[in-house]
């Protein structure tokens, strides 16, 4: 009985193996976003995305890493940089990034 819990939980792990891969990312916080990067979490290695999508549009993203956990950073007029944390690149078709003055970031995803 003991393999076979192994067994399982090597198969539920599976797919946190396969690592992150391209993505549509959203901008919905409704201001324009620029000095789109990336890093993993808990890293310093930020690295740049390019432009982001205007207010409320999509863009893909090409992107591939081992890695599952991710930090992305923007910068939004009149707020400065804005990271959104512990974003999940695993498993995801779109990242929808949101923002309100009051609640602070998060994030919305299409799996």
């Amino acid at each position: 009985m003991v393999r076979l819990g192994f067994l399982i939980l090597l198969a539920s792990a599976s797919p946190a193996l396969a690592g992150a891969s391209n993505f549509t990312l959203v901008n919905g916080t409704n201001v324009a976003l620029s000095d789109l990067s990336i890093r993993r979490a808990g890293t310093a290695d930020w690295k740049p995305l390019g432009a982001g999508p205007a207010a409320g549009a999509r863009g893909p993203v090409q992107f591939n890493d081992p890695d599952c956990a991710f930090d992305i950073r923007a910068t939004i007029p009149g707020a400065g940089p804005v990271t959104w944390a512990g974003v999940n690149l695993c498993d995801v078709k779109s990242v929808t990034l949101q923002r309100d003055s009051s609640a602070g970031a998060w994030v919305d995803y299409d799996q």
